[in-house]
């Protein structure tokens, strides 16, 4: 039987459009825009200037910070510009714009041949760190940082995310269909990093082929997979842990906290890419869909490549979009250009149409509790809005737990008000923290 959580929602998942459509590898883009800030942490600071020649690979922006993540060039050719220039998450950001010289040459040394089985863990975070790989799921938390818990916490359960809940994406799915053997290496690398013998696998029952095929992928690994019940959002993170180890992170606290690390889909391709091959991360499968998307795919995208270019590689509009998301739906970011790049973190580029979007004008919160059913933390959300419209941004975090709201955007899909809970969500949360700052 599929296992469960407590509230949700289960919103039509619209994956039929790419769920069947192989992952195509895009042609090599005559130019990339590669933000310098693609993660949660510090930026980098480019190492290149205009003029310079690089190749794919070679390293053109860094910090020295322990929470941020290198930069690569994904393309070989010249540094023609640096700048600021549209980001699909904050707004503007300095970027290393390159010009393709249409050899796709590698940097010196790569791709390379080495056995993993011979590495020490550290040798392995040391590569990951390297490689820039960071949470592919949309988060983008440096993933050498998650794979470094403090020595008191001890991680015994590796859970691998491949729930993949958001309606509309198919990326995850097709990775598992497709490079299953990829994605259980990076598994068993980063399972041997933390010392960890327990392994799972969480899959939503809607993908019962890619149950079968990890299950069949990871025979005599001793990693289990778990069907999961089609529910959002069943690919949260505390979600998953509680419903696939039955472990409860505390109120403010982290996965670790419980013995817990879980990574995505993507994030273990680039693993095994990075420490088997010393290919960094520098193209990620990327799910471009919705109704106003006129051939819906799933494409092998290189970071930087702007959404413009990866809409035209799915046929351009047939209409004219209502909204444009990076992400999905219900969790992603809404887009004011088509200019921005893929980063990452860009699991999907979604273009509604009109029909798609349950608009309608903001009203008052009716006390319904529907929001309140759907909340999967167990929170009020409605007093969450209610405190963050009124401007109380310290009584929603000291009294409605305002930190643990995962921003899953159930509420508002359950809300017969229309009430823009997650925006007063997170208003609240960076109050508090300006708040904080200041002290």
């Amino acid at each position: 039987m599929a296992r469960s959580f407590r509230g949700g929602v289960h919103p039509d998942d619209q994956k039929r459009f790419t769920a069947a459509k192989a992952i195509e590898a895009a042609p090599l883009p005559e130019k990339v825009v590669i933000p310098t800030r693609q993660h949660i942490g510090a930026p980098c600071t480019p190492l290149v200037k205009v003029g310079d020649l690089v190749k794919k690979g070679q390293i053109i922006a860094q910090a020295d910070a322990f929470v941020a993540s290198p930069v690569h060039a994904s393309i070989s050719g010249k540094v023609a510009a640096i700048g600021e220039y549209p980001h699909p998450v904050f707004g503007s950001c300095p970027a290393v714009v390159i010009e393709s010289d249409g050899l796709d040459e590698w940097a010196e040394g790569l791709p390379l041949n080495r056995d993993w089985n011979a590495l020490e863990s550290d040798e392995i975070k040391e590569i990951i760190r390297q490689a820039g790989i960071v949470g592919m799921g949309g988060a983008t938390f440096p993933t050498h940082v998650k794979l470094a818990p403090p020595k008191e916490k001890t991680i015994d359960v590796f859970i691998l995310n491949g729930a993949e809940c958001e309606p509309y994406l198919t990326a995850d799915h097709r990775v598992m269909l497709e490079w299953a053997d990829r994605v259980i290496k990076g598994m068993l690398i980063t399972m041997k990093l933390l010392s960890v013998k327990e392994g799972y696998i969480g899959i939503e029952e809607n993908k019962p082929d890619a149950i079968s095929v990890m299950r069949q992928a990871s025979q005599g690994t001793g990693i289990t997979v778990t069907p999961l019940q089609t529910k959002y959002p069943q690919g949260a993170e505390k979600t998953l842990i509680k419903v696939v180890a039955n472990r409860e992170v505390p109120s403010g606290g982290l996965p670790m906290d419980v013995g817990v690390v879980v990574q995505n889909v993507g994030t273990m391709v680039a693993v095994a890419d990075a420490v088997e091959k010393g290919i960094p991360l520098i193209e990620r499968v990327t799910t471009v869909t919705g109704g106003a998307v006129a051939e819906p795919k799933n494409l092998l995208l290189r970071v930087g490549t702007t959404f413009v270019k990866a809409i035209e590689l799915a046929g351009g509009f047939k209409e004219e979009p209502a909204k444009l998301i990076m992400g999905g739906p219900m969790m992603g970011m809404a887009q004011c250009s088509i200019e921005v790049p893929v980063i990452k973190g860009t699991s999907g580029i979604l273009a509604l149409s009109a029909s798609e979007i349950n608009a309608g004008e903001e009203r008052p919160c009716i006390r319904c509790g529907r929001c309140v059913e759907a909340c999967p933390m167990g929170l009020v959300p409605s007093m969450l809005s209610i405190l963050g419209e009124r401007g109380l941004f310290a009584a929603a975090k000291e009294k409605y737990d305002l930190l643990d709201c995962v921003e899953c955007g159930s509420c508002v899909y359950t809300c017969p008000a229309k009430r823009n809970i997650v925006h007063y969500v997170k208003l609240s949360k960076a109050q508090n923290a300006a708040m904080a700052a200041k002290k």
